[in-house]
């Protein structure tokens, strides 16, 4: 006859051997469902990245100066008034898609914030070198000829370029 000890440690091991089995199997379901769960999460990741990159490159057109101008553009406007409705609808839109920073990557998001920054500034200096009774028109014609004649005013291009490059990369 074979030991009451030995039986209880035979019974031991084989407990031992299943609840190693079934912990096991445990935890390759465990890792196998959170890989799944981690493919699906990176798909709805990358569709809000790739929505948050399109926002931006809409609120990039929207605050480029010349399209700034010609849908803002108001007859018989103040330069003092039309600086105000130019710099407050940069910033409302700013503000608007200012969520989107969480989504994007720094760099990109700091191209978009340099953008709004470099156009508030260039509407600020132009309006304060022109004369008191400048109209609003004048203001315009000196942005559009501003525009012209430097590389800056083509900022908005190139940061749309990177966010599309971007957003490219996460396709």
């Amino acid at each position: 006859m074979i030991p009451d000890v030995l039986i209880y440690i035979l019974v031991g091991v084989v407990c031992l051997i299943l609840g190693g089995l079934a912990v096991n199997l445990a935890w390759e379901r465990k890792v196998k469902n959170k890989k799944m769960f981690v493919s699906s999460d990176n798909s709805a990741n990358v569709q809000l990245q790739l929505q948050a990159y399109e926002r931006l490159v809409v609120l990039v057109d929207r605050i480029a100066l010349p399209n700034l101008i010609s849908r803002m553009a108001q007859a018989d406007t103040t330069a003092r008034d039309m600086q105000l409705i130019l710099t407050r609808s940069i910033r409302e839109e700013f503000e608007y898609n200012i969520s989107q920073q969480i989504f994007v990557s720094a760099d990109a998001w700091n191209s978009v914030k340099n953008l709004k920054e470099q156009n508030l500034l260039i509407i600020n200096q132009l309006a304060n070198i022109l004369p008191p009774n400048a109209s609003g028109l004048d203001l315009n014609k000196q942005l559009l000829q501003y525009l012209m004649n430097d590389r800056k005013g083509t900022l908005h291009e190139v940061v749309s370029d990177v966010l599309s490059y971007e957003a490219k990369k996460l396709m």
